[in-house]
């Protein structure tokens, strides 16, 4: 009994004790389990801040040079290159260009597609079937395909309607409806098959109409979808070089990223680095505010299912 008890005391030869003498077998076996997952977070975490940290030591640099800038700078620290950006460029016009742009065009694409899609969801008529395969069959082939057609045909617009036709914001944002409206059709559409018809139905019988069953029943229950293809149309829109680099040809028409590859053409690169990382920290402000406003959003439709009421 007493050799027993002595035995578990000490935990024996494979109790806590032994465990306790041999640290590395312990550190192994965390190693393997969690601690490899720690260290591939950490190396994904390095490698997506290293295009960051860079971008933002080009920003700081004084000299504002592709060949002098550092990882971390030591040369010092100046906020010369966003007095430039501004003085020997016309990146103001630009971003409020941007802004207007993709701004209209994310709120209009979603709202066009949004009315399609309750329509295609809700509604049974001829032709139906075929407009949904359509859709499905243009977003098959990218709308840079267009171009020339897309030329011919605004050449002649600006004849006849310069106020939407080249270097113009409005024509642009027409551009960039039709080669958006297909695809956010579809996302929503799926959307609202997902909620009952039992909702409609009741309404219907409340007296109300199409119109206001869509906007005070349905649009606040899609909210999450709405969220998701603004943002997603927004990101899109100014980030869009190939086909603004062809519409936008005046200086002061320009958006974003049509304006600031100019500053990398020729021989302009290795001098205008640090003009250009200044105005890539700029162009983001943008893209997250909208994300972090339309964020509470996003969350709340993943959750909403979470607990049925």
């Amino acid at each position: 009994m007493t050799m027993l008890t002595g035995a578990a005391v000490t935990g024996g030869a494979n109790g806590p004790a032994a465990v306790n003498r041999n640290p590395g077998k312990r550190k192994k076996r965390w190693f393997a389990e969690v601690g490899w997952r720690h260290l591939v977070g950490l190396l994904g975490v390095l490698f997506s801040l290293f295009p960051l940290v860079f971008v933002v030591s080009a920003a700081l640099n004084p000299l504002g040079t592709l060949s002098s800038t550092e990882l971390v700078p030591t040369g010092g620290v100046s906020l010369e290159n966003f007095g430039n950006l501004f003085a020997r460029t016309e990146f103001a016009d630009w971003f409020l260009n941007s802004l207007l742009i993709a701004g209209g065009a994310a709120f209009a694409s979603v709202f066009l597609s949004a009315l399609a899609a309750y329509a295609f969801s809700r509604m049974r008529f001829q032709g139906r079937r075929v407009g949904l395969l359509s859709l499905l069959l243009i977003q098959m082939f990218p709308q840079f395909l267009a171009i020339v057609a897309i030329f011919l045909i605004f050449g002649r617009i600006t004849d006849l309607w310069p106020a939407i036709g080249f270097n113009t914001p409005w024509g642009l944002l027409l551009l960039y409806l039709g080669g958006a409206l297909g695809v956010n059709t579809w996302l929503m559409k799926g959307f609202f098959d997902t909620l009952p018809r039992e909702l409609d139905e009741s309404a219907t019988v409340d007296g109300a109409s199409h119109a206001q069953v869509f906007f005070r029943i349905m649009l606040p229950l899609v909210a999450p979808i709405l969220a998701v293809t603004g943002l997603l149309a927004f990101i899109n829109t100014i980030n869009e070089f190939l086909m603004a680099s062809v519409f936008l040809t005046d200086t002061d028409a320009k958006t974003l990223a049509v304006g600031m590859r100019g500053m990398l053409q020729g021989g302009e690169r290795n001098t205008n680095f640090g003009i250009f990382a200044a105005g890539t920290l700029l162009t983001a402000i943008p893209t997250v505010l909208v994300f972090q406003f339309l964020q509470r959003y996003i969350v709340s439709g993943l959750t909403s299912g979470a607990v049925k009421g």
